[in-house]
């Protein structure tokens, strides 16, 4: 085991875990922060995306150790009051259906419009291409970013 102090969503934690631990069960059995779901295991499906240094990274395959010294943001940490303008373009729109994906879908989106405010239609699918969706609401999850991305400020 090694003892790790981490910059989770501006709050300092401790976690004494095995180096090789991937993020994601750190996050959610040793912290609590049970937003990033788990969905495949092998960064292929996009659900346990969070933010490390600002860059949406698929917490289940990175170590802990990989990610100790680093800025770390879930969804839990996105905004204080679920205002961040991609949760708000996220209800407008109503995109959810079962809403397992949705805290990955947004973290990809809301690191998508850090980098690049006001995405093509195109530069939108390619961001969120990797981000699978089993109830298909793709289009309103372009729809939700396209919506997103007039209101950042």
């Amino acid at each position: 085991m090694a003892h790790y102090n981490l910059q989770i969503n501006g709050r300092a934690y401790e976690a004494d875990v095995e180096a090789d631990t991937p993020l994601l069960w750190v996050l959610r059995d040793n912290l609590g922060l049970v937003g990033t779901k788990y969905g495949c295991g092998i960064a292929q499906c996009g659900a346990c995306t969070v933010h490390v240094n600002g860059v949406a990274v698929r917490s289940c395959t990175l170590p802990v150790s990989a990610a100790a010294k680093s800025k770390i943001t879930t969804i839990e940490g996105l905004s204080a009051n679920g205002d961040h303008p991609v949760q708000v373009a996220w209800n407008e729109v109503d995109v959810p259906q079962c809403g397992y994906c949705q805290a990955g879908q947004i973290m990809t989106a809301s690191a998508l419009l850090a980098k690049n405010p006001k995405p093509t239609g195109a530069e939108i699918d390619n961001a969120m291409n990797g981000n699978i969706c089993r109830c298909g609401t793709y289009h309103r999850i372009h729809e939700a970013v396209a919506l997103a991305s007039t209101k950042l400020k």
